[in-house]
Order: C-alpha cells, then sequence, then structure tokens
C-alpha cells in the first residue's frame, strides 16, 4: 500500500471509532485520545481495526508511537509496504 492508502484507511477507521469528530481539524501532532475525546478501550478498537484492515499487529508496546496521525502513519508505512 501506499502512504496516501494507509493514511486513507487510518482516517476511515478513526471516523469510525469517533464519527463525530471532523478529522480535518485535528492536526497530525496532537494526541488522538485527547483530539478525539477516546478512552483506552476506543483506542484499542482502533488498534484492532488497523491489523484487520491492514494486516499490522501493532503490540501494546507500540501503541504509544501511534497516539498522533504523524506517528501512526509513519509507524504504519515503516511496518507496511507504503511507497
Amino acid at each position: 500500500m501506499t502512504r496516501d492508502e494507509i493514511t486513507a484507511v487510518l482516517f476511515e477507521e478513526i471516523g469510525n471509532v469517533a464519527p463525530e469528530v471532523d478529522l480535518r481539524s485535528v492536526p497530525d501532532g496532537a494526541d488522538l485520545r485527547d483530539a478525539l475525546d477516546i478512552d483506552s478501550i476506543g483506542f484499542l478498537n482502533l488498534m484492532i481495526a488497523l491489523d484487520a484492515r491492514l494486516g499490522i499487529a501493532v503490540p501494546e508496546a507500540d501503541y504509544p508511537r501511534l497516539r498522533t496521525i504523524r506517528g501512526a502513519v509513519e509507524y504504519l508505512c515503516g511496518r507496511g509496504t507504503a511507497a
């Protein structure tokens, strides 16, 4: 997948977890849990959804690296086959 495809999947899955949030208003460096007003279960659901969609298992120890949009895209691109 390309970086743009990974980003699109990330945004779609964030939208599934927090449908009321306008992602265009969330800075790419903002903490997702705070910006989306989700708890640890919501964040875990996001990680599970990303694994299901992208086939990239994220170990719990790496969750802090995916706390921002920027961090999540970088991590997923590094673990996936982003062009």
